[in-house]
């Protein structure tokens, strides 16, 4: 075998090393930031450890990682992160396949666009409530909710598709799918009219990577 052969089996071995590094989460069983971290990364054919802790009872170790004791936090061997976003972009980045932001750059920006609107309008607010005030949403939160999935509806985004993009999933959809299947919890039915977001709810929890990402507390919001 030549030096340039033993070099590039080197480098194979590593990269498969590196695609099934084991990674932690350490999660909250109920906050929607920590169910689309999860809902993301069960996308990926990666090893993953779920750890369930509280902000309160496990705040010593949070704190080792995450200087505002803030969940969730992605543990990647010698890098902890937090944040959101941030987590969910370099799980992109680091695990490229299979990929979770389109390839265009257009339709990229509105990946973006989207995602930031529904942290901003949606994720953010339900996040600030706690988890334990899920069944109590402000007025102007229930409307903003009910108001924006009818018009999604109306605007037929995901008419003739399974996910929103289009054919494939995205993380757009890893936002989603943790949103939607809190309605009830919170009180919403969604009306007649949205039916294809309902629809398009179903394809999204019958995938397997959404079932794994379901906590016991989640699952029993349903």
């Amino acid at each position: 075998m030549s030096i340039e052969d033993r070099q590039m089996d080197d480098n194979q071995d590593i990269s498969e090393l590196d695609r099934r590094s084991s990674m932690t989460l350490l999660s909250d069983p109920a906050d929607i930031f920590s169910h689309c971290c999860r809902a993301a990364l069960y996308e990926k054919d990666i090893e993953l450890k779920v750890e369930y802790v509280s902000e309160d009872e496990d705040a010593e170790r949070i704190s080792m990682h995450n200087p505002f004791l803030e969940l969730p936090v992605l543990i990647d061997r010698e890098i902890s992160l937090y944040n959101m976003p941030v987590i969910m972009e370099y799980l992109d980045e680091r695990y490229p396949y299979p990929p979770l932001m389109p390839v265009d750059p257009v339709v990229r920006a509105k990946a973006r666009l989207l995602i930031y609107r529904m942290t901003r309008d949606w994720l953010n607010p339900l996040h600030n409530l706690g988890t334990g005030m899920l069944r109590t949403l402000p007025g102007s939160l229930t409307k903003s909710l009910l108001a924006g999935f009818v018009s999604m509806a109306q605007a037929q985004i995901v008419h003739d598709q399974d996910y929103f993009l289009g054919s494939e999933y995205s993380l757009v959809d890893a936002y989603m799918g943790p949103l939607l299947w809190r309605l009830p919890i919170m009180g919403i039915q969604l009306p007649a009219s949205a039916s294809p977001i309902l629809k398009y709810s179903q394809n999204l929890f019958r995938r397997k990577s959404f079932q794994l990402s379901l906590s016991e507390v989640e699952r029993a919001m349903r």
